[in-house]
């Protein structure tokens, strides 16, 4: 860890992509872990595809409501803290990229977060809305809709077949095309395009730091290697600790 806080130290520019690790430390399940109990029975694919939400909206409404329920019950841990902590005394020179939609780097602090991926506690509309379509306005339900044209309320997380958000990932491309050091923390490195991104980062030269208690399909790209979690990694790494642990 020594080696990676003198590279933080000496950096210019800091990227820092995170995945589901860091949320995993704080007890949030992942999309898989979820499907228990009831939910076992659907498909990830019935879950999160334009398709399956036609096929059942009440159900799929519903789904996404319970997950809402767990994220709400947890707290962002040390890792994202020292993300925060380390963003305001930054600032321009740091970028928090994730492919989390849980909200957990919001709320411990960080401003602006790149979410890859969306944000659970969003809402969007399923189709292009029309005049009469405002998010305020919407009639309750399961789901929430449009009471003029029907339109319905959909989570704002990228679904199986969708792009990511175009502006969203076009800024952190750009984060990772010009920083000179990257931070990958919590991810197994295996979704695209995010992935990508630390990809890029070796090519242009920045460090890439790898911060993950398992191997990562990363794990070839890195200039380092952290074996440790995140809450106990990032706060001696990025300086926000009391103290610092040799490597």
């Amino acid at each position: 860890m020594a080696v990676a806080a003198r590279w933080v130290a000496t950096a210019r520019n800091i990227v820092v992509l995170t995945g589901a690790g860091i949320s995993a430390e704080s007890g949030v399940p992942t999309f898989r872990d979820a499907q228990t109990g009831f939910w076992a029975q659907y498909r990830p694919e019935d879950m999160a595809s334009r398709e399956g939400y036609l096929a059942n909206p009440a159900m799929v409404w519903r789904w996404y409501e319970y997950r809402r329920e767990l994220v709400a019950k947890v707290r962002p841990n040390a890792g994202h803290e020292a993300l925060a902590t380390f963003e305001k005394l930054h600032g321009g020179d740091f970028t928090l990229v994730t492919q989390n939609v849980d909200g957990l780097h919001q709320r411990a602090g960080s401003a602006d977060v790149l979410c890859l991926h969306g944000n659970l506690n969003a809402q969007a509309w399923l189709d292009t809305p029309r005049d009469c379509c405002h998010l305020d306005w919407a009639v309750a339900g399961d789901p929430p809709h449009c009471d003029r044209c029907g339109n319905l309320v959909r989570p704002a997380v990228v679904w199986f077949g969708e792009a990511l958000p175009i502006k969203i990932l076009g800024r952190a491309q750009h984060a990772a095309e010009h920083c000179d050091l990257m931070l990958v923390v919590g991810t197994a490195g295996a979704v695209y395009p995010a992935a990508g991104l630390a990809r890029l980062a070796s090519r242009v030269g920045a460090r890439v730091v790898i911060v993950n208690p398992a191997p990562s399909e990363l794990d070839d790209a890195a200039d380092l290697i952290v074996r440790s979690s995140a809450s106990v990694a990032l706060p001696w790494i990025l300086g926000t600790g009391d103290g610092r642990i040799a490597a």
